[in-house]
C-alpha cells in the first residue's frame, strides 16, 4: 500500500511540475510579447519598421472601431497616412497581404463626426495634399448601408499605384494598420 501512494505522489508531483511550467511559460511569453520598452525592429516579429514608426498588419477582419480598439491594445492606433513615403511603403506591404480585390485594410481616417470632413484618429483634417483616393472615392455609397460610408481602407489587389484609398461602412470587417513610434509601450491591455 505504501508504494501504490508513493506512486501516486510520484505522479501527481510530476503533473503539478508540468501545470507550474504552463502556468510559468505563459507569463513569461506575456511579459515579453507586452514589455513597454521594445522598439518593434528587434523584439516584435508581427511589427515591421519604417522611419522611426512601427507598423502591425491585422490579418483579422474586424469592424473600424474594434479594429482601432484592437490597435490600441497593442499601445497604437489606426495609421495615419503623413508622406507620400509612407503610402508607398504601406502599398508595397499591402502587395503581399491582399488575396482578392474586397481584401482592403483599414486606416485611421473618418469623416464620421461631419460628413465629408475627413480627420485622422488623432484630430487632426486629412491634408487634401496626401491623400489617395481611388477614382471617384471618397462616394459616400448608401446603397448597403443607409448611413453610408464614414471610414477609409486602403488597398488594392495587384496595386500600381498609390491612389487605393475607398471609403466604406464602419460596420463592414476589413483587416487593419496599426502604428506606433517606434520605442513606446508595445501594449496597454494585458
Amino acid at each position: 500500500h505504501f508504494q501504490t501512494l508513493k506512486e501516486e505522489n510520484e505522479a501527481l508531483r510530476k503533473n503539478l511540475s508540468g501545470e507550474t511550467l504552463k502556468v510559468f511559460t505563459t507569463s513569461n511569453l506575456k511579459a515579453l510579447l507586452y514589455s513597454g520598452n521594445d522598439t518593434c525592429v528587434k523584439n516584435r516579429a508581427d511589427w515591421e519598421a519604417h522611419e522611426g514608426n512601427c507598423y502591425y498588419f491585422n490579418l483579422m477582419p474586424l469592424s473600424w472601431e474594434e479594429s482601432r480598439q484592437e490597435c490600441r491594445c497593442r499601445g497604437s492606433d489606426l495609421v495615419k497616412v503623413d508622406s507620400r513615403d509612407e503610402q508607398t511603403f504601406l502599398v508595397e506591404k499591402l502587395k503581399t497581404k491582399i488575396l482578392h480585390p474586397e481584401d482592403k485594410f483599414w486606416i485611421g481616417l473618418t469623416d464620421s463626426k461631419k460628413e465629408g470632413s475627413w480627420l485622422w484618429v488623432d484630430g487632426s483634417p486629412l491634408d487634401k495634399r496626401l491623400s489617395f483616393w481611388f477614382g471617384t472615392e471618397p462616394d459616400n455609397w448608401t446603397e448597403k448601408n443607409k448611413d453610408g460610408e464614414d471610414c477609409v481602407r486602403m488597398g488594392k489587389h495587384d496595386v500600381t499605384d498609390l491612389e487605393c484609398w475607398y471609403d466604406q461602412s464602419c460596420l463592414v470587417p476589413q483587416k487593419s494598420i496599426c502604428e506606433k513610434a517606434a520605442g513606446t509601450s508595445s501594449s496597454v491591455c494585458v
